[in-house]
């Protein structure tokens, strides 16, 4: 997989409560591009992070319609990856050197 694919498959981080109490079982989850597939999202995250991945799994949110002043309008839709890393491996997104 080329430098360039890594960047358009790995959205980046997502950040939340639920993704937070994940990441303490190893699990670190990602936004992802739509038509991103499984092996692609493990071969991104092994190669950018340097780690071992043992399994993905992919979740597609559907965007919320929304009442605005103006009619109804429709949030984006999401896709994240839980990605589960090798016994003690982890990946620190708040190390800044």
């Amino acid at each position: 997989m080329n430098q360039e694919r890594i960047y358009q498959v790995l959205l980046g981080p997502h950040v939340s409560e639920k993704a937070s109490m994940v990441g303490e079982k190893g699990q670190v989850v990602f936004k992802v591009a739509s038509d991103a597939t499984k092996p692609e999202i493990k071969k991104a995250v092994e190669q950018l992070f340097n780690v071992t991945v043992e399994g993905v799994q992919v979740l597609n949110r559907k965007g919320k319609l929304k009442r605005t002043a103006r009619g109804f309008g429709k949030r984006n839709d999401l896709r994240k990856a839980y990605v589960k890393l090798a016994e003690g491996q982890d990946i620190d997104f708040l190390d800044v050197e």
